[in-house]
């Protein structure tokens, strides 16, 4: 009996662990939800609703395959026990999984109860992501060679007689419940369906549209939380990037520089999203402690609530970082520049240690990876001591992303009698006083201010011999390796050695 322990890999298509298992034996396919996990601080229901509609897929796809999917819902080691028991276990078999500490902990007891009763574990590279890397040079390369091997189809499974049992709700796994009405669909129908209509419509002005929240969110792909589940793997998107790619070379169309542009800057993303997962995987402590510890106490340890919740409800008086704040809560989604500002806020002109709003953004996300997520809270927080700080000026990037006012407007309903000049700044409005301190709040700090002075306070722990040598470290550890043009100019508090860089960042 071959036990296939689905955890972040959610399809029975490209999936190496289940096809490498059913070559070895029957196969039970198991899913179990783990009530201890989901009630961690960075989970949320939003993020079960999704998982759920696509174990719902995944069990009619494996009964297809000859063997239905079996749910369990309980601690794994007494489910595995359960299991053995019943039916005996020759092995067990998963996808190696770059989670958050409470899954690297929960896999620390699966691998000692296999020792202590004789059962093997086969764990199988997922996607670009390399364990017990000792380095990130030719880390592209090899992303890319494995990036290119056959996709695998799904074998065919006898059937085993076991209860597949039901697959809980949220209330049955103790999730508090949070409202989330436009929330992406599971499942990985709704993963092909999206792919396809970003690879043949919806892609062409990815590269210039990704920026805005509101062009971003049809030219963006929407494939994240598809493929932090697992509906799709990287593989899959991969190749079908590519060969869109390969076709749009053999027409001639006047279109067909900005497609190739936006595919590429797609593929780009594609190694980004494995670059920063790796990053976790050599540096588990990310999730919890600043990657340079020479900013550790220079934020206060407990934030101060009455910014936290201001940021988290979107009530901060700074219009357009309000809207984004509200769209993320109803959606569960947001592009990738506004994901950075709304995180450079919090850090910068808020002074929140990026650990409380990093969690509150996690249970917002329903593509909360925890590799990319909090590699990218702590750059956005400028504790990495390797990346450049950048403070977005959050009036500013309203004037910029949403010129015309209409997102800021759709979300932030309150200021519909502010005139359109003066909407990204009410303060400024001859009507401000009518709306002000009532329907809306004056902004909850001077938001040029705070960045200066935050700015000098970041800048200040970055000078001297022992930061740069941490940092260097780091580097070394961390950042991908990429020749700089021999002439070009090092920027002022640059770090890194030229031959060192961080990219995807963008």
């Amino acid at each position: 009996m071959q036990v296939v322990w689905f955890k972040r890999d959610l399809r029975v298509h490209d999936n190496r662990v289940l096809s490498k298992a059913a070559a070895r034996g029957d196969v039970l396919p198991l899913f179990v939800a783990e009530p201890e996990l989901w009630q961690a601080p960075d989970m949320s229901s939003r993020q079960w609703a999704f998982v759920e509609e696509t174990l719902q897929q995944l069990r009619v796809d494996l009964g297809n395959l000859g063997q239905p999917l079996v749910v369990r819902t309980g601690e794994v080691t007494a489910v595995l026990y359960d299991l053995l028991k019943r039916r005996g276990i020759t092995a067990l078999w998963s996808h190696e999984e770059t989670g958050n500490d409470w899954t690297f902990q929960r896999d620390l007891r699966v691998a000692a109860w296999c020792r202590t009763f004789g059962v093997p574990w086969y764990e199988v590279q997922n996607h670009g992501v390399f364990r017990r890397l000792k380095s990130r040079v030719g880390w592209s390369q090899r992303w890319d060679s494995l990036m290119s091997e056959p996709v695998r189809l799904p074998p065919r499974l006898k059937p085993v007689e076991v209860d597949p049992g039901n697959i809980p709700t949220a209330k049955d796994l103790g999730i508090l419940v949070d409202f989330c009405p436009l929330r992406q669909t599971g499942g990985r129908r709704a993963g092909l369906s999206l792919l396809d209509s970003f690879l043949a419509r919806r892609a062409k002005t990815y590269r210039t549209a990704m920026s805005s929240p509101v062009e971003g969110e049809s030219a963006c792909s929407r494939l994240s939380p598809h493929l932090s589940w697992g509906t799709l793997s990287m593989r899959e998107v991969t190749q079908a990037n590519w060969a869109r790619q390969c076709e749009l070379r053999t027409t001639q169309s006047k279109n067909n520089t900005e497609w190739q542009g936006s595919l590429k800057s797609f593929n780009g993303r594609l190694h980004w999203h494995c670059h920063f997962i790796q990053k976790l995987e050599a540096e588990p402590s990310i999730e919890y402690a600043n990657l340079h510890r020479g900013y550790d106490a220079i934020r206060p340890s407990e934030p101060d609530q009455i910014r936290l919740e201001a940021w988290t409800n979107g009530e901060t008086g700074l219009p357009f970082l309000d809207a984004c704040m509200r769209y993320l809560r109803a959606s569960g989604w947001l592009n990738f520049r506004m994901r950075s500002m709304i995180m450079a806020t919090a850090s910068y002109h808020l002074w929140l240690d990026w650990r409380a709003p990093g969690l509150q953004l996690a249970r917002y996300f329903t593509d909360y990876e925890p590799g990319i997520h909090w590699s990218q809270v702590q750059m956005q927080s400028g504790t990495t001591g390797i990346n450049t700080v950048r403070i977005y000026n959050p009036v500013k990037q309203g004037y910029d992303q949403d010129p015309s006012g209409t997102f800021t407007r759709k979300w932030v309903p309150e200021l519909a009698k502010i005139p359109d000049r003066f909407l990204h700044e009410p303060w400024k409005a001859e009507n401000a006083v009518d709306l002000l301190g009532k329907s809306y709040p004056y902004p909850i700090v001077d938001h040029l201010s705070a960045a200066k002075k935050a700015r000098q306070r970041i800048w200040a722990v970055r000078r001297g011999q022992a930061f740069r040598a941490e940092a260097l470290a780091i580097a070394a550890k961390h950042a991908s390796r990429k020749t700089r043009p021999a002439n070009r100019k090092r920027s002022e508090g640059n770090v890194l050695p030229a031959q060192m860089t961080l990219p995807f960042e963008e």
